[in-house]
């Protein structure tokens, strides 16, 4: 497996992932402590001054780092003066979610795995900014922090991987093919369209994930189509799935950065950076996350866009293994859309019914029907 690629796309995927690896961040090198700095300074607690550098926080992994990168970008061309040597720091943490890998989000316990060790760090002002991968962020913050702000959301669909190039859709795969992910939600999809589907539990950064791949663990992966492009990588994609093939998750695609809510020197920034037509789908997406009390035990879909003005919506939820899936739509005025999503939310999970929920308890301490274990 793995041999027959993209016409784009020449060779094994390990050395172009870690070429991209280093291309993508810039040339830097860091330990595995919690805090890692760019710089070692360190900086007395209370409010900042103008001298002190600007601290973006971020995970440790290729994708999270381009991710600091772009908001450091970003910055620099709305603030002359953080472009001088030194004006910025990039803080470097791992999170628990990054150190254990063999077990599924499932059991570990949900989405705050991947953001404690930054919202920690951002209340002890050890940085004065984290930049997250919405999909990652509950749906709830900690008290003296606020999100404000989403930038320009990349494309938000999954990309289907396949390591045999003569399959090119999900459709092509063979009864009881072995599909690497770590989602429920892409599990649940996938075997509602085949229940032979055998879904291993994937985890790591998107290069271990295409290593594993190219190994010959699995017959496809799935991975959104954003992080591919912001790590240049999207050619390795056997196809882009539309919202029909696969509905992604809540704000996926979409860049948040939280700061503290008092701290006026983050606000100012961050508002310049903003991205209103984003950050209202967001919103309107993680609203009716919210109704449905979602987290990493339940699959949970949920798509905006804004088309001619007008907000639309799409949601679903279903069981792990596929066996039921109930879905919704809606649509109105953009400045509706946090009422929006908790109505769509709220429409949902009245018509899926208490034993529903009942069933998804008894299901999330262990494995759904269909899933397997890999390391």
């Amino acid at each position: 497996r793995g041999q027959n690629r993209p016409k784009n796309m020449k060779g094994p995927l390990v050395p172009l992932v870690l070429a991209l690896t280093i291309s993508s961040a810039g040339a830097f090198a860091f330990t595995t402590t919690t805090p890692t700095r760019i710089s070692s300074k360190l900086y007395a607690t209370g409010p900042a001054t103008p001298s002190d550098p600007f601290r973006i926080g971020t995970r440790g992994s290729p994708l999270a780092l381009a991710q600091a990168y772009e908001t450091r970008k970003r910055l620099i061309e709305n603030f002359p003066e953080l472009a001088e040597e030194g004006a910025i720091e990039i803080c470097v943490m791992k999170t628990q979610g990054d150190m254990i890998l063999d077990k599924s989000l499932m059991e570990l316990g949900g989405k705050g795995l991947f953001t404690k060790e930054l919202d920690t760090s951002l209340l002890n002002n050890e940085v004065d900014i984290c930049v997250h991968s919405m999909k990652d962020v509950p749906t709830w913050l900690p008290d003296g922090t606020v999100l404000p702000c989403n930038l320009p959301r990349e494309d938000t669909n999954d990309a289907f991987i396949a390591g045999d190039g003569s399959v090119k859709s999900i459709a092509d795969l063979p009864d009881n093919a072995v599909i690497g992910t770590a989602s429920l939600r892409r599990q649940a999809q996938l075997m509602a369209k085949n229940p032979t589907f055998k879904c291993v539990n994937f985890r790591g950064n998107v290069q271990t994930r295409l290593r594993k791949l190219d190994d010959g663990v699995v017959d496809a992966t799935l991975l959104a189509i954003a992080g591919l492009k912001r790590m240049d990588m999207d050619g390795c994609a056997t196809s882009v799935l539309d919202w029909d093939e696969m509905l992604p998750a809540v704000a996926q695609g979409a860049i948040g950065i939280q700061c503290r809510s008092d701290d006026e020197r983050s606000l100012k920034y961050i508002d310049a950076l903003n991205h209103p037509d984003t950050k209202a789908c967001v919103d309107c997406e993680r609203a009716f996350l919210a109704a449905l009390d979602g987290n990493c035990k339940t699959p949970i879909a949920g798509q905006a866009r804004i088309v001619g003005g007008e907000m639309l919506f799409r949601g679903l939820i279903a069981m792990p293994d596929g066996s039921e899936l109930y879905e919704t739509s809606a649509s109105g005025a953009v400045s509706d859309a946090v009422s929006m999503g908790t109505k769509a939310g709220e429409e949902l999970k009245a018509r899926v019914g208490d034993k529903f929920f009942e069933m998804m308890v008894e299901m999330s301490p262990q494995l759904a029907p269909g899933q397997v274990t890999s390391k």
